[in-house]
């Protein structure tokens, strides 16, 4: 059964909550965390291999490494940046990316990886223009990568300033990605769009749709970017079934060049790939991307036997910030992507805004708060109704303390209605603190609080900076305004 017409009748529909039981059921888990615990034998064995070992395979390593970046040096001879995007390689250098990826393959071999499974059957790019890899957990994933001949990856800017890798990845003619730029994205779907849809003869093109790296004890949530096409995909499962795991490489955990040694001190290292049939999508799903990607997610995850986690690089990014601000890293997990969604809230938002606040008063041990330390950021006394009242809100789930995404949903919850609008424009400060009915002892500390913010003796200039320094009295001064007066 051959083209795509074909496929349909063998194409893995979208799985069902019932045929997931088995993976949701799975305890949450942190999937940007990996720590590796060596034994008294992995350490015996690591440090004698290091002296016997090592230095050989470094040699082949750099050897089969110098060999592909001069044949890539020689293939891209008299081709400008320009001509690698617009058209696809023929001829000779078409045929010169087998060689180069059979010397990559050769330097894995001589980085220990000599047991590779492969499963299923990989589909032509007709069948299939794009090829989507997960779960993406390390920069030995670029084993499967060769191990497929390099098809066009998607690969964000910063690999063009690693040496020799850079001129290797180029040769692939990927596709790159700017995160910085707002405008990124749509440039991003529109060249995957026309590669997919040329017919030019493109290779296939591979994409980690998960976009960062994890620990590969779930699937986080994939980027739709690569699904706007709304071509068939085919999903590949990525493996490495090893004893001990020296191949994950997460925001929280051993770094590169540790991860490289200890996979290297191994006497061999085992990856699996499992090409899963061809995902063709449904009319719904080529008008919803996400849902194409969140289907495909499902698929994959079934196969994996792991859980789905709504975690995603932005995700990441709040974990680096909370750990700059001396939190605990795993505070900044909160589903950004879903709570992005539901409120229209920008991920810079979050870390500049929402992350700094709640540093102000919670724990920097725990990364919790309780109602003494949110009253003390409100500037209240703790029995304050509107500082209970507040609390309240935020704590959902009537534990007694805010985690950082209690405090996010709390917020935008209290944000998201027409406060600022229902507060009136000759609202003085004076009026709310009548309306506070605070003790003198109580009054003295928020007036002292609110004089350091005042700019100047303009009192609707005073709210505002309120308001700035601590959103929720833009809630409070609005609760206190449209109730009676005192």
């Amino acid at each position: 059964m051959n083209g795509i017409s074909g496929l349909r009748h063998r194409t893995a529909v979208p799985v069902s909550k019932n045929d997931m039981k088995d993976c949701s059921s799975h305890p949450p888990v942190n999937p940007f965390v990996h720590n590796i615990d060596l034994g008294p034998y992995d350490k015996i064995k690591v440090y004698i291999l290091t002296v016997v070992l090592l230095p050989l395979r470094l040699i082949a390593v750099f050897a089969c490494l110098f060999i592909a970046y001069l044949l890539a040096c020689i293939g891209t001879i008299g081709l400008s940046q320009e001509d690698l995007i617009d058209k696809p390689m023929k001829g000779w250098r078409r045929e010169l990316r087998t060689v180069i990826c059979w010397f990559m393959c050769k330097m894995f071999f001589n980085m220990g990886f000599y047991r590779v499974t492969i499963k299923g059957i990989r589909a032509t790019e007709r069948e299939a223009p794009i090829l989507a890899l997960a779960p993406h957990s390390s920069f030995s994933d670029a084993f499967p990568v060769v191990l497929l001949t390099a098809p066009s990856l998607v690969v964000k800017q910063e690999v063009q300033d690693v040496p020799f890798f850079a001129k290797l990845i180029n040769y692939t003619q990927p596709v790159y990605v700017w995160r910085e730029d707002p405008d990124s994205r749509q440039n991003t779907i529109k060249e995957i769009k026309r590669r997919t849809t040329s017919p030019d003869g493109w290779q296939q093109i591979l994409i980690f749709p998960e976009g960062t790296c994890s620990n590969r004890k779930g699937l986080i949530t994939f980027k739709p970017g690569a699904f706007y096409p709304g071509v068939p995909v085919q999903p590949v499962c990525i493996r490495y079934p090893n004893r001990l795991d020296t191949l994950s490489w997460t925001w929280q955990g051993p770094g590169a060049l540790e991860l490289l040694w200890l996979t290297m001190t191994q006497f061999y290292t085992y990856c699996e790939l499992e090409f899963l049939p061809v995902y063709v999508p449904t009319e719904e799903e080529k008008c919803n991307p996400k849902l194409f990607a969140s289907n495909v997610r499902d698929v994959m995850a079934k196969a994996l036997q792991v859980p789905v986690i709504d975690y995603s690089y932005e995700d990441c990014r709040l974990m680096s910030k909370a750990k700059k601000l001396s939190l605990p890293p795993s505070i900044g997990l909160i589903e950004v992507q879903n709570i992005r969604e539901e409120f229209g809230l920008d991920a810079r938002v979050l870390e500049t805004d929402f992350l700094e606040k709640f540093a102000k008063f919670a724990d920097h041990s725990t990364g919790l708060a309780d109602a003494k330390q949110f009253a003390k950021y409100l500037h209240l006394p703790v029995d304050h109704p509107k500082a209970m009242e507040l609390f309240d809100i935020n704590d959902s789930d009537r534990s007694g303390t805010l985690n950082f995404k209690k405090y996010v949903r709390g917020r935008c919850t209290l944000m998201s209605g027409s406060i600022k609008n229902s507060i009136g424009t000759n609202v003085s400060w004076d009026v709310v603190k009548q309306r506070l009915k605070l003790s003198p002892e109580n009054l003295e500390t928020i007036d002292s609080f609110v004089v350091n913010l005042k700019s100047d003796a303009n009192e609707n200039d005073v709210l505002d900076h309120l308001y700035a320094a601590v959103p929720e009295w833009s809630w409070i001064v609005s609760d206190l305004c449209n109730s009676s007066s005192p």
